[in-house]
C-alpha cells in the first residue's frame, strides 16, 4: 500500500491539451477500455456547452467534437468491448451513442426515454448490453430507465424504446448511476433524496430487486464500487461527506457501515492548503484500497486515503490546474490519471513524469484569462451558509 501511495504522489503532469477556441468546463472524462490496439485509445470529455469531445489518450490531440443541442449531456461513457464506441445521457431524454470512426456529427443510435424525462446521470454495464439512465424529479416522479444496448458495438442505427423503468426506490432527482464493474446484473444509483440503492435487475420486478438502500443523510453526488470482489459501495455528498458500506455483510450481524464522515473538510488535514471539495473516488485492485479524489479552488489536488478508522492526505498534484477540478479517471493498466476542470484543461499524469515545458507558461496565462470569463464554481458556500 505504501508504495501506491508514493506511486500517486509521485505523479506528474505529462501531456497537457491545447486550449479550445470555445473554453468550456470539463465534467467527466471517460477512456476507452477494449485494447484491441495499443494506438487506439481514446479519452472522451463532456463540456458544459454541451459538448463531448473526444482525444488521443496518449498525446491529447484533439480528434473530434460532437455538439448535441438542444440538450445538455450528462456523463460519457465508452462501451466496454468496441473501443470507438461513446455514450452520452442527454436532457432532452435520450442517451445518445456516437462511433468515433465515423466522420459524422450524427448519433449512430438513440436511446429514447419517456416524454417527461430529463436524464441527468447514466451508465452502461460491463458487458454492454444494458443501459440505465436516471431521471430529475418531475412532480412527484424520478425514474431509472433501462434499455437493451445489444448492438451499439455494430452500430444498426435505430431508435429505441425503453425496456422499463424503477420508480419506486427514489423520490428525488437521480444524480448517479453505477454498473458493478464485472457483474453486469448489479447496479447500484444515488439521488439527492440521500439514498444509495443497490440492484440485481435480473429479479423480475423492482422489490425484489432492491438488495439493499443505504442512507447517506445528504444529497449524493459521486457513487462508486469498492473492496475484494468489489462487494462494496461508497459515495460522497454534495456537501462534502464521505460514506462506505460493504454489502456483503447484508446477511450478517455486523454493521454494513464502514465509514461515515459528514464534512471531509474538516477531517483530512492538509499542511498549508485546506481542502475545498471532494471531485470522486478510485478502487486500486492491486493495493485493495480506496482512494478520494478532492481539490482547492486554485487547482490543486489533494489524494486521500481511506480506512475504516478514516481518511488520511496521501499527497498534493499542484502547478496543474488553475481553478477548481470537476473530473477525473484512474487508469489502471498503467497507473496515470486524467484530470480536467474549469480552466477547460485536460491534464494526463503519470508516474515520475517530466512535462516539456514548451507550452507550460503560455497554458497557464491561457488558463487565467480563461478563468475570468467562467466564474469559479464555489461548492463550499453552500455548507457556509448552513
Amino acid at each position: 500500500v505504501e508504495k501506491i501511495e508514493e506511486q500517486l504522489a509521485n505523479l506528474r503532469i505529462a501531456k497537457r491539451s491545447a486550449l479550445s477556441e470555445e473554453p468550456a468546463y470539463l465534467l467527466d472524462i471517460d477512456i476507452s477500455k477494449a485494447a484491441q490496439s495499443e494506438s487506439s485509445c481514446y479519452v472522451a470529455v463532456s463540456c458544459s456547452n454541451k459538448s463531448i469531445r473526444v482525444y488521443n489518450r496518449d498525446t491529447l490531440n484533439f480528434l473530434r467534437e460532437y455538439s448535441s443541442h438542444p440538450g445538455i449531456l450528462n456523463g460519457v461513457r465508452f462501451a466496454h468491448t468496441c473501443d470507438s464506441v461513446v455514450l452520452s445521457a442527454c436532457s432532452d431524454g435520450t442517451v445518445k451513442c456516437w462511433d468515433i470512426r465515423l466522420a459524422t456529427q450524427k448519433a449512430v443510435q438513440i436511446f429514447s426515454g419517456y416524454p417527461s424525462n430529463v436524464f441527468i446521470s447514466f451508465d452502461i454495464n460491463c458487458s454492454d448490453l444494458i443501459i440505465c439512465a436516471g431521471t430529475e424529479k418531475v412532480e412527484k416522479d424520478s425514474f431509472l430507465v433501462f434499455w437493451d444496448a445489444r448492438g451499439i458495438t455494430n452500430c444498426a442505427s435505430t431508435t429505441k424504446e425503453p425496456l422499463g423503468v424503477y420508480s419506486e426506490s427514489h423520490n428525488d432527482d437521480v444524480t448517479k448511476i453505477c454498473f458493478h464493474p464485472v457483474e453486469p446484473n448489479l447496479v447500484v444509483s444515488g439521488s439527492t433524496d440521500g439514498l444509495v440503492n443497490v440492484f440485481d435487475i435480473n429479479k423480475d420486478n423492482e422489490d425484489d430487486a432492491l438488495i439493499s438502500t443505504c442512507n447517506s443523510d445528504s444529497s449524493v453526488s459521486f457513487i462508486g464500487w469498492s473492496g475484494k470482489d468489489y462487494k462494496q459501495v461508497y459515495c460522497m455528498t454534495h456537501d462534502e461527506g464521505f460514506c462506505w458500506w460493504d454489502i456483503a455483510q447484508l446477511d450478517t450481524e455486523d454493521p454494513i457501515t464502514l465509514l461515515h464522515v459528514l464534512d471531509v473538510r474538516e477531517t483530512v488535514c492538509t499542511e498549508n492548503d485546506s481542502l475545498h471539495y471532494l471531485v470522486g473516488g478510485l478502487y486500486h485492485e492491486k493495493a485493495d484500497k480506496l482512494f478520494l479524489i478532492g481539490g482547492t479552488s486554485t487547482g490543486n489536488i489533494h489524494l486521500i486515503s481511506c480506512a475504516t478508522d478514516g481518511l488520511s492526505l496521501v499527497g498534493t498534484l499542484s502547478r496543474g490546474h488553475s481553478a477548481t477540478v470537476r473530473s477525473f479517471c484512474w487508469n489502471l493498466t498503467d497507473e496515470s490519471l486524467l484530470t480536467g476542470g474549469e480552466d477547460a484543461q485536460l491534464l494526463l499524469w503519470k508516474p515520475g513524469a517530466v512535462e516539456r515545458s514548451l507550452t507550460k507558461k503560455t497554458s497557464l496565462k491561457i488558463a487565467s484569462s480563461v478563468q475570468k470569463s467562467v466564474r469559479v464554481h464555489n461548492s463550499s458556500s453552500k455548507s457556509r451558509k448552513k
